[in-house]
């Protein structure tokens, strides 16, 4: 599925969107150039997931988590300054596994092989200033209630 947002605002209101429809156990793969608004997306699935907490990108502390609705928690990593994600990936393997937790991880590429096979992959293209492409791949089910 492919959407097309003009705005910041645009953006964080899709990323709200999908987070309003996570039930916890997700893993959410977000891909993009530095720029692409990742973490303006990652805003507004906290924003969905009912986060009051200000978001911020983990890019130097390489992840932070968050208290959510219903007992959730959103647990956001950014592995763009590293090389190998070394005890990270223990780390990440359990939240992944872990039913009350949504992961989103940006430059996911170093954990690949700690990922679950049954992701949300999301590719954020920039095609000017101010607009977002986003390729979504998930299952059916949440593209219906996404679109």
């Amino acid at each position: 599925m492919i959407i097309e947002v003009n705005n910041e605002t645009s953006t964080r209101q899709l990323g709200e969107k999908l987070g309003s429809l996570l039930k916890g156990g997700e893993t959410i793969e977000l891909v993009g150039d530095v720029g692409a608004g990742k973490t303006t997306f990652v805003k507004g699935i906290a924003i969905g997931m009912g986060i009051s907490e200000d978001v911020q990108s983990p890019s130097f502390t390489i992840n932070r988590v968050y208290d959510a609705r219903d007992g959730l928690r959103l647990a956001h990593y950014d592995f763009y300054r590293l090389n190998d994600a070394g005890i990270m990936s223990n780390e990440l393997a359990e939240v992944v596994n872990d039913e009350k937790a949504v992961a989103v991880i940006e430059w996911a590429n170093i954990v690949e092989g700690v990922l679950p096979e049954q992701r949300i992959s999301i590719w954020i293209s920039a095609p000017s200033e101010e607009e977002r492409r986003f390729a979504i791949h998930a299952n059916e089910a949440l593209l219906q209630q996404l679109a």
